[in-house]
């Protein structure tokens, strides 16, 4: 499979989720319940159901598996990475021994109905932050026994931020596994904008500011330098947030020198700024980030931090068609600022490098 000769690895598409199938494999109880027909989830927020706007035709359709191979082959994707759409409000759950029923659930429905329907699907796992300990034993369990190559995190939700102490085993766990952790946006409630209207605004701040938030937690905590075995993408929020991050956060640390008496946060090398530490944990392939096609800031993110991290993201079905992606595709295909060495480094090697896929047989 490949486009204009080069092959293609959608490194963030989604399931949707069948909430009946789903629940028959919670444990007895929440299915006699009778309160979970129809959602196991809590709605993303506020702001994605109260407004009314028009979307792409065919975007946000119900499409199971199957479906997620027509599209492949219509595309000409290779293999997909597929990441949960109820699962992005994963972090509102507060009921800590429902965040463990439903991702061992969740875990399970997608490996029975995708990882074991073709090979051309990987998985993110959901693991329940809520209980650190659990959560490291369900990323166990899901990447050495049931195939996934990682785990996703929700960029907001959860009541500390991504970095937070109390998660550092999570990251010992990952890093010792060596499996990738995707950290994806969806859920835009108190990032200042509750009130905003209309939604477009919101859809098109909601996860850049969500990612630049877990993104500088991550890295001012030092969470590379302690695990240099990791992996973390932040995705579904294009690439300009991270010119932001880059500028502001040398910046914010030239004029603000944490006091760090216990040495928990990032190690920066002599002379080095912010950016340059951020490049280097680049280069050593720890940070990757989802792209999509028609992005103007793309080849000056390739400019400015190389083309290692990049990963085209089709986000299908949520936004987008068909038609949708393969425009996007061709968008970087035909982008004369990009080497023939870049464009391949974003349709695929990155992606076969972050996730860890091996050559289909």
């Amino acid at each position: 499979m490949a486009r204009n000769g080069i092959p293609i690895i959608d490194g963030d598409g989604h399931v949707m989720e069948n909430w009946d199938d789903l629940l028959q494999y919670m444990p007895e109880p929440y299915i006699k319940s009778g309160r979970f027909k129809g959602r196991l989830f809590p709605p993303l927020d506020h702001l994605h159901s109260a407004s009314l706007f028009q979307l792409v035709p065919g975007a946000f359709r119900q499409v199971d598996a199957d479906g997620w191979l027509e599209f492949m082959e219509d595309v000409g994707i290779e293999r997909a990475v597929l990441y949960s759409t109820g699962g992005l409000a994963f972090g509102k759950v507060i009921t800590r021994e429902f965040a463990v029923d439903v991702a061992r659930a969740w875990n399970n429905w997608f490996a029975e109905t995708y990882l074991k329907k073709s090979s051309r699907f990987q998985g993110l796992a959901l693991i329940p932050l809520q209980e650190p300990e659990e959560a490291v034993k369900e990323m166990r369990r899901a990447v050495t026994e049931l195939g996934f190559c990682g785990v996703m995190l929700p960029s907001t939700g959860f009541k500390g931020h991504l970095a937070d102490k109390e998660y550092w085993p999570v990251y010992a766990e990952a890093n010792r596994l060596g499996c990738c952790i995707g950290v994806h946006g969806g859920a835009h409630e108190g990032l200042g904008m509750d009130y905003l209207t209309p939604y477009a605004p919101i859809n098109g701040l909601g996860h850049p500011f969500g990612q630049m938030v877990a993104f500088a937690g991550i890295v001012f905590n030092g969470i590379f330098d302690k695990y240099p075995n990791l992996r973390i993408g932040f995705m579904e929020a294009g690439v300009s947030w991270l010119q932001t991050c880059l500028e502001r956060f040398d910046r914010g640390w030239e004029t603000h020198i944490q006091y760090d008496p216990r040495s928990e946060y990032l190690e920066l090398k002599l002379g080095e700024k912010i950016s340059d530490y951020i490049r280097r944990h680049v280069e050593a392939g720890r940070i990757f980030v989802g792209c999509e096609g028609t992005e103007k800031a793309l080849h000056h993110l390739v400019e400015a931090v190389g083309n290692k991290p990049f990963m085209f993201s089709s986000d299908f079905p949520h936004e987008v068609n068909n038609e949708y992606c393969k425009h996007e595709i061709d968008e970087i295909i035909d982008n004369e600022h990009l080497t023939s060495e870049d464009k391949h480094a974003v349709l695929y090697d990155n992606a076969e490098r972050f996730y860890g896929l091996k050559p289909l047989g």
